[in-house]
């Protein structure tokens, strides 16, 4: 690895020498900001998502009703267009995944087919600070079916396998955690899980676009997330899920709706349900034509970029800026880039909320957790070099004058 330096000149100089760094002009800054460091949290706006967008209120337009079966890009069959290039980022195939809902409701919808408690096997095994609606959903699946206290929480820097035993039905763990950073090895877990006869579900609403995964190749049984994060989606974008095709002859319950009915039939509009054989079969009701193509503004960067280019850049930005901080701040995400993203979580030294808004009043846009955390995220399809190197700057500044 190149070795860093806290110069920006330096700084431009990777910048000039980045083949990804062409990406960052098509993406639009909010006004007065040059430094986003929140993409864990909301990714900025494509700039071609509003092309998009309008290409389909003009079909709307034009079109109305008929607009579903004609047109360059007909609704009927619009959320196929989404299913390779996500299949891409996740590791999957594309039967494997689908986009639909939001997070925890396509949680809700898996655990009702991989959440089947028994009075020996009912436990459900969690990381420590889970996102809350994680948490959430699952205790009350638990307590729908008759188990208050399934939940086993992992403590921090412990191997959650440890924790799996024969009273054991789920293992559900956010990858990477949404405060410390931290990626479990979720081919390990699966693994480890399913040698003790557990279900592995994961969410990866931190980890889509931010990791390369392989989802179809690790054996895990489900996962879920949003794309609103790093796959720059839009502000309550739809979220997303894969069933590992192993599962999709199975006779799992679920939930059922229309939209997840046999497209050969779906519109003759039979008495039984009979669902699609892959991760669509999931769907409730056809989805919203807007949100998804925002989404495809987005993937079709994705695609261009390519997922493990971008992951390289990723690795050396965030240990550039870790690098940085040494001895400003206590890094709280892992040391080792096989167990982090590209967010870095500090405890700095000040109110972390005061600390936040010298830093916007400066043109840097970065996310707090009171008291006294600050989470930063480095997404490499925007993020530069001597952006990484001003922040930093402007941080330890801030951290002095406190």
């Amino acid at each position: 690895m190149t070795e860093f330096r806290d110069d920006a000149a330096w700084a431009r100089a990777q910048d000039a020498a980045d083949p990804l760094a062409r990406f960052r002009d098509e993406f639009v800054f909010p006004e007065g900001v040059e430094l986003y460091f929140a993409g864990h949290s909301l990714g900025l706006m494509p700039r071609r998502a509003r092309e998009h967008v309008l290409a389909e209120l003009d079909a709307w337009g034009r079109r109305a009703v008929e607009g579903h079966h004609q047109g360059e890009r007909p609704w009927l069959p619009y959320h196929e267009l989404l299913a390779a290039p996500i299949a891409r980022l996740t590791g999957a195939r594309p039967h494997e995944v689908v986009v639909m809902n939001s997070l925890t409701v396509n949680l809700h919808l898996l655990l009702v087919s991989f959440y089947r408690p028994t009075r020996r096997r009912h436990r459900i095994v969690v990381e420590q600070g889970a996102f809350p609606s994680d948490r959430y959903a699952l205790a009350s699946q638990a307590r729908f079916h008759g188990f208050p206290d399934a939940l086993v929480e992992v403590p921090k820097g412990e191997d959650p396998a440890r924790h799996l035993d024969d009273s054991t039905a789920l293992l559900l763990l956010g990858s990477p955690n949404f405060v410390s950073g931290e990626a479990f090895d979720i081919a390990e877990l699966t693994r480890a899980a399913h040698e003790r006869g557990c279900v592995a579900g994961f969410d990866l609403a931190h980890g889509i676009g931010n990791l390369e995964l392989a989802l179809h190749d690790w054996g895990a049984d489900f996962a879920v997330w949003c794309n609103y994060k790093y796959l720059n989606a839009g502000p309550g974008g739809l979220g997303g899920a894969f069933v590992h095709e192993r599962h999709a002859a199975a006779d799992l319950p679920r939930f059922a709706g229309w939209w997840g009915h046999d497209k050969e039939s779906r519109f003759s509009m039979p008495g039984e349900f009979r669902p699609i054989g892959g991760a669509e079969g999931w769907q409730l009701s056809n989805p919203p034509i807007l949100q998804l193509a925002a989404l495809r503004a987005s993937l079709e960067l994705f695609d261009a970029a390519g997922i493990h280019a971008l992951r390289e850049k990723s690795v050396r930005l965030t240990a550039y800026l870790e690098w940085l901080l040494r001895g400003s701040a206590e890094v709280l995400t892992p040391a080792d880039p096989e167990r982090r993203g590209a967010m870095l979580t500090l405890r700095v030294r000040r109110d972390a909320a005061r600390l936040l808004a010298a830093l916007r009043a400066r043109g840097a846009v970065c996310d707090a957790r009171p008291p006294d955390v600050l989470r930063i995220s480095a997404p490499p399809l925007y993020t530069r070099f001597a952006d990484i190197q001003r922040l930093a700057t402007l941080l330890r500044e801030e951290l002095r004058r406190a």
